[in-house]
């Protein structure tokens, strides 16, 4: 059986990722996986420098980003499934960059590597795109309304990502989300 790891965070993730994406295309390669996705913070700023090590190791790249919101909205895991959709979500993240103060140092703006988004712009550049719902432990009533709302705005582009935590409830805790 083959593994694809499809949330990888490079360095270039403020505070998240901390391997080069050489690093990190060597480390799948060496670890025998099918396909690796990078998805940095608000940013496609490692796309380029992971695709010619993907490309140099022989490892199926799939690009994307990891989009944190300053709404309600869960974080996303998006990938564009054409160019179209390639050029709407650097415009996404351009819209987001440009809603930051210059010279914001504020923890909001660290936390979600300078970049402000909302639902509604993902709703504006949300067209072609692939979303992963990244899940925490516990779905409550509003992430259930957001995962609803999600589902409705983006049918059948919209899935739930949820990842083993390698505890004894990981079973019970896959099978709830």
């Amino acid at each position: 059986m083959s593994f694809s790891e499809l949330q990888v965070a490079s360095a270039f993730s403020f505070l998240r990722g901390a391997s080069s994406p050489e690093e990190l295309a060597a480390t799948a390669s060496v670890l025998g996986l099918a396909a690796i996705g990078i998805t940095d913070l608000n940013s496609v700023a490692g796309v380029v420098r992971m695709w010619d090590a993907a490309k140099e190791v022989g490892l199926r790249l799939v690009v994307g980003a990891r989009l944190s919101f300053r709404d309600d909205t869960p974080d996303l895991l998006c990938y564009p499934q054409d160019r179209a959709a390639w050029g709407r979500l650097t415009r996404l993240l351009t819209v987001g960059k440009d809603r930051v103060p210059h010279g914001d140092t504020s923890d909001a703006a660290k936390a979600t590597n300078r970049c402000f988004l909302y639902y509604d712009d993902l709703l504006e550049h949300g067209e072609g795109q692939i979303l992963l719902a990244v899940m925490q432990d516990r779905l409550d009533a509003g992430a259930r309304k957001n995962l609803q709302q999600l589902q409705a705005d983006f049918c059948g582009r919209a899935y739930l990502a949820a990842s083993r935590r390698y505890r004894a409830d990981d079973a019970q805790r896959l099978l709830r989300l």
